[in-house]
């Protein structure tokens, strides 16, 4: 096979295609030619001619013979194209030539941006139909592109990474081993690859980072801090080389539960001499910045873990035919390690000689914790390592603990120790099993090492197995899940963060409050002040550590259990470990770790208990369940003394434990679900089994549990041991790999991400379909393109501000929000108003009309709002939008002349309509007043009652806006212009609008008269005030009076016309310049007139026809002269301002565009946002060839 597809490759390969156009240089003589340049299309060719003319072909004159001129003509193009790749790519780039020529052609055939990095390409063959395409699969940081050329068919894919839903890798008849991705809308089928193993692992590296983006705004940034390889490694990128040390990464801090900034070093083979069975063990030495760890082989034979913090020497030790370049590490706690068959041993230990000097020599103080607890008298108890102690008297007691003002208050020690009652349990056979238990462990210290360098066995998961002595259990919990580590090289960081966050409220410390007295009210530790107290320092020093989770449902019950066996500082690292590491994504807002692993535990039920997975499925039972099960670890549905048995295997297994727990659960009790007809009945069921788990050999006394009305029945229930229960659950399902999980984890996230990203759009269009006039399916279409805009600027933008606006926190509605520039990429390809040259002018204003709270971003309700407008209503709404484009806060001062008036507009504006500026504040306007006020953002269905508030508020009549000044009408004209242009009928609505702009021009005149009475009485100013309405009333029937004596106006504008279309270059130099100058807020028109005009002495509304720009009328008749324009005072001469006497209303151009026929069926013309959305789409995949790319032009 593999002969078949390098032969394959050589024949089919789209690169060696012939190009359409090529030039190529061939010497009389000479069979031989040689390619100087290729293009796709003609004007590409024509381009490449053109240079060569310029360039090239003089020189060539003065050479002899063809030979010279064949060498000099290679050895120019050669250095040409070796000097733009060179200029291509940065200098600091490790990527290898041939990887750099990829790249380049990646981004020319798919017109992607220089800051979109390939990572690596492949040869395969995507399935179209029955038949393969051969060509090359691009795999980049945000999209998987595909290329082919065959006989004259081109294929080209583009996929954005955060659209793929599956990625599946499989072997069917009908196409040989390949992998599957799917999208929403299609599945795509790769093959012939020459190492799938590598390509598939690639892929689901990168959908991986765009789920994390989707998920928290994690997008991928280059590892800078990874150590660099000793020699390059042939055609793999730098980000090819980044991810592979990522994945390893990721992989050995899992495997030996280190801190998140663990990175690995190196690895090699070698053999650990263990002493506790006398061998050899062959395995693999690990290398990081702060721990050397070893795993061997067979999963079970041993682990170690070694802090650089502990270690005291390192030194070589002599070799023997037994110990082959051996290598022995001591330990301060006089342990010491052999390694060998080490190959590189003088290496190895210059690195780690090299870590050591960097690892802090002095021990941090407060940390000298001792292991050996008391465990006759609590009271005894060492309290150094807390930075307050508090009287166990004082707890039991029950008084109030009073602390010293200035000093964090902690718990100096597990809660179970301060409340432990007098039981019999301690001196009956319970008690002696106990002490037994600890003797077991005792023995195992003595044996394998206490501490963090235990060497860890088969034995040590026996020993868990059977339980934790209540006594090691704090000390245990803490090793096996790392949180030890992180505690030990932190000092002091949870006494700052108490100090910190005492006194602070915000949402999560509200949430806190009200579900301390929820936690495990049935212990006495938590009905008292001092467990309450303590709870809620850890709780909200998380909150404040790790504020995208915050506080979430669950995490109290956890932390309460952690409390009652450890400090209070030890139960926040261990909440540390769980939330960050163990149980990753748990408890954000959207749970979706607990759902990942949901899908998981569904995929595991179908593979090992088939018979009941089908029924689970029909009565929905596994949803319900598991939710509670993994996100509490069983403590809310199990009689505590059991539920912690299950907590000290997790701690040592991992969610591996807690899922074969599960499925023989379910495996116990499937004779009973399989005859169940609904799921309260399965639910009972399996309430009543989980509430009779005991553990016999708790020496606790028992805690009533919450869960046992469910017991209530004619039969006694059947009690199950809890310690049966997991020697089930191992004998079962044991073999379940951790390794596999995470694949299955993988394969979930996609799934649960995907799923909850349908849920949002889907919530977001059904709050924002009432008030819009577009189709349910219109609205989802706008929600996707307005997503990957949003996205875009993520990966794209120069900045990571886009990311940053995200918070995870809010309304779906919130979630996605876009600036200025992506609202006019938008816009410009949307837009049923298309303006040419002025349309990002249009789109500027339009985003300020829309953003109501002045935070220069605008949410998708209001995107589609606006959106809206132009598309749907009559006339009069669509005219409404386009006369608030021309108004302040839309249209900027300074677009015009007046920016007084605009000014004291925009105040009068917020006084008088008061209701229209009372709009809910976006959430992230409102979270930041809450943060000033030291209050907590409302709950969404405040914003909800808000909404529903902003929709009454809206309901504006046309007498509600405000009048048009002289400049604000100007810029309508020029707008409306600009508009026409390009139109089928654009000579008609050209007349149309020159004949509406003169008279509304004329009606400005005659309306100034009735305004500019003189008022020098009080009582005059009362009587002009209630005239200005009946004036404006009156004044449609004043226009139509005035018909006949504009009557000649149209035919003066059909000549100009002509004039105009004698002279198109001159009118579209002019109009780009108007156009272009609106845009850059150019003061003032009449900075646009020549000379000469500026010398006539005109008045200003005839100023006002010539200065629009939407009219172009280079010559007007005398004949045009409008009423009221007598030329008389300073007001109207040139050198004054704009006339600010002059007034218009909506009414007025209302009732004006209604008497043309052309205006009125352009703007009753519907168009198919849907096909405009289509066409974009058709648009963004014929992708640019140039050098110079613009991001507006490409979407995935």
């Amino acid at each position: 096979p593999c002969l078949l597809v390098g032969t394959l490759d050589v024949v089919l390969d789209s690169s060696a295609r012939v190009a359409p156009y090529r030039i190529l240089h061939q010497t009389q003589d000479s069979q031989v030619y040689w390619a100087v340049a290729c293009g796709s299309s003609r004007k590409e060719i024509t381009k490449h001619w053109e240079w060569l003319e310029n360039n090239l072909l003089q020189t060539l004159s003065i050479f002899d013979n063809e030979e010279d001129i064949t060498t000099f003509v290679k050895g120019k193009i050669h250095g040409i194209i070796a000097e733009e790749n060179k200029n291509e790519q940065p200098q600091s780039e490790e990527d290898p030539g041939k990887f750099k020529e990829a790249e380049l052609k990646m981004r020319k055939q798919f017109g992607m941006p220089e800051v979109e990095k390939l990572v690596n390409y492949y040869s395969c063959s995507y399935w179209k139909g029955r038949v393969p395409r051969q060509g090359w699969l691009y795999l980049t940081v945000n999209h998987l592109c595909f290329y082919s050329f065959l006989l004259g068919k081109e294929v080209t894919l583009v996929i954005q990474w955060v659209d793929v839903t599956q990625l599946e890798k499989n072997a069917t008849l009908l196409f040989p081993e390949c992998i599957k991705v799917s999208t929403r809308d299609s599945e795509l089928y790769f093959s012939m690859f020459l190492n799938i193993n590598e390509t598939f692992k690639l892929m689901e590296q990168l959908a991986n980072i765009a789920m994390r983006q989707l998920l928290d705004n994690e997008t991928f940034l280059q590892d800078k801090s990874l150590p660099k390889p000793r020699r390059p490694l042939k055609n793999i990128s730098a980000l090819k080389r980044d991810l592979d040390a990522r994945a390893k990464n990721e992989c050995y801090r899992a495997t030996f539960r280190l801190p998140k900034d663990e990175c690995l070093d190196g690895h090699t083979d070698c053999t650990l001499w263990t002493p506790f069975n006398k061998m050899h063990i062959p395995g693999q030495m690990f290398v990081s910045n702060n721990y050397i760890c070893f795993a061997s082989r067979a999963e079970e034979a041993c682990h170690l873990i070694i802090p650089l913090r502990e270690v005291t020497i390192v030194e070589k030790a002599d070799s023997s035919s037994v110990l082959p370049s051996p290598l022995s590490i001591s330990t301060k706690s006089k342990m010491t390690f052999f390694f060998a068959n080490l190959k590189d041993r003088d290496f190895l230990v210059q690195r780690i000689s090299d870590f050591l000097q960097r690892t802090p020599s002095k021990k941090p103080c407060g940390i000298d914790r001792e292991w050996k607890w008391n465990v006759a008298d609590p009271s005894s108890e060492v309290k150094k390592y807390s930075p307050l102690a508090v009287s166990p008297t004082s707890a039991l007691s029950h008084q109030p603990v009073s602390f010293c003002a200035g000093q964090v208050p902690t718990a100096s020690q597990g809660l179970l120790k301060l409340f432990r009652r007098n039981s019999e349990e301690l001196s009956g056979p319970k008690g002696a099993k106990e002490k037994m238990k600890e003797e077991s462990w005792n023995i195992h210290f003595f044996e394998y090492g206490r501490g963090m360098c235990m060497y860890r066995t088969a034995k040590t998961r026996e020993l868990v197995q059977k339980g934790i002595p209540e006594n090691l259990r704090g000390e245990l919990w803490l090793l096996f899940s790392g949180a030890w580590n992180e505690m030990v090289t932190h000092p002091g960081y949870y006494a700052d963060l108490v100090e910190k966050s005492m006194g602070k409220y915000n949402l999560a410390t509200e949430e806190i409050e009200r579900d301390l007295h929820r936690s495990m009210p049935e212990h006495p530790a938590f009905q008292n002040e001092l467990g309450i107290a303590a709870l809620r320092r850890v709780l909200t020093a998380y909150a404040f550590r790790n504020p995208t989770i915050g506080y979430c449902q669950a995490m109290n019950i956890v932390t309460s259990v952690l409390l009652l066996y450890c400090n209070e500082e030890e139960a926040f690292w261990l909440l540390v470990a769980l939330c960050e590491r163990m149980l990753p994504d748990y408890y954000n807002t959207r749970v979706v770790g607990a759902l990942v692993d949901q899908g998981i535990f569904e995929e595991l039920t179908r593979e090992y208990l088939p018979q009941l997975s089908e029924k689970m499925q029909d009565l929905g039972v596994i949803s319900t369940i598991s939710l509670s099960w993994f996100l509490t670890l069983f403590l809310s549905v199990m009689p505590f003394e059991s539920a912690v048995v299950i907590v000290d295997c997790f701690f040592y297994e991992g969610i591996k434990f807690i899922l074969q727990v599960s499925l023989a659960i379910l495996d116990a009790n499937m004779e009973k679900l399989l005859q169940c007809c609904d799921e309260g009945e399965a639910m009972t069921i399996l309430g009543r089994y989980l509430d009779n788990v005991v553990n016999r050999q708790s020496v606790s006394p028992p805690i009533p549990h919450l869960h046992a009305l469910l017991t209530s029945g004619d039969d006694p229930p059947l009690e199950i041991d809890i310690f049966e229960l997991i020697k089930t659950s191992y004998e079962k399902f044991g073999n379940l790999k951790a390794d596999d999980i995470e694949q299955m984890r993988f394969k979930q996230r996609l799934k649960v991400i995907q799923s909850l990203e349908d849920t949002a759009k889907k919530s977001v269009v059904r709050a924002v379909s009432g008030d819009i006039g577009f189709s349910m399916e219109e609205l989802e279409e706008l929600y996707v393109v307005f997503k990957a805009k949003y996205l875009m600027s993520c990966y794209w933008g120069n900045n990571r501000a886009a990311a940053a606006r995200r918070d995870q926190s809010l309304p779906y509605l919130e979630q996605y929000r876009i600036d200025m520039e992506q609202f006019t990429e938008l816009f410009i390809s949307l837009t049923p108003w298309a303006c040419g040259a002025h349309t990002p002018v249009l789109a500027a204003r339009l985003f300020r009309l829309l953003d109501d709270n002045r935070d220069s971003l605008i949410n998708f309700k209001e995107f589609v709002t606006g959106m809206s407008g132009m598309y749907h209503g009559d006339l009069t709404e669509k005219l409404k939008v386009l006369y608030k484009l021309h108004l302040p806060p839309a249209l900027n001062p300074e677009e015009t002349e007046s920016a007084l008036e605009a000014t004291s507009y925009f105040t009068e504006d917020v006084t008088t309509e008061g209701n229209a500026t009372l709009l809910p504040l976006p959430l992230m306007a409102c979270s930041c007043l809450a943060e000033e006020k030291g209050t907590s953002p409302q709950d969404y269905r405040y914003y909800l009652r808000m909404w529903a508030k902003e929709k009454e508020n809206k309901k504006e009549t046309i007498k509600d806006l405000p009048k048009m000044s002289q400049e604000q009408f100007i810029e309508l004209c020029k707008t409306l212009y600009n508009m026409f242009s390009e139109d089928p009928v654009e000579q008609e609505l050209y007349h149309a609008i020159a004949t509406v702009a003169s008279l509304l021009l004329r009606i400005g005149e005659v309306g100034k008269k009735f305004s500019n009475r003189p008022t020098r009485k009080s009582e005059d100013c009362k009587a002009n005030n209630s005239q200005d309405p009946v004036s404006e009333e009156e004044s449609p029937t004043s226009e139509q009076s005035q018909n006949s004596a504009v009557e000649q106006q149209p035919q003066a504008d059909h000549e100009d016309k002509a004039s105009i279309d004698a002279q198109p270059e001159k009118t579209q130099q002019e109009n780009q310049t108007l156009g272009d100058g609106s845009g850059e807020g150019q003061s003032s028109p009449l900075q646009l007139l020549s000379d000469d005009e500026t010398k006539d002495d005109m008045s200003m509304s005839s100023y006002s026809m010539v200065s629009t720009g939407s009219l172009q009328c280079e010559d007007i008749a005398d004949d045009t002269v409008l009423v009221g324009c007598e030329g008389s005072g300073a007001a109207a001469r040139y050198g004054s301002t704009i006339d600010t006497d002059w007034s218009i209303s909506f009414e007025q151009i209302l009732a004006s565009m209604l008497t043309e026929t052309a205006l009125v069926n352009y703007f009753e013309k519907k168009v198919n946002i849907l096909q405009k959305i289509k066409d974009q789409k058709k648009i963004e995949r014929q992708f640019s060839s140039s050098s110079d790319y613009e991001l507006s032009s490409v979407s995935g």
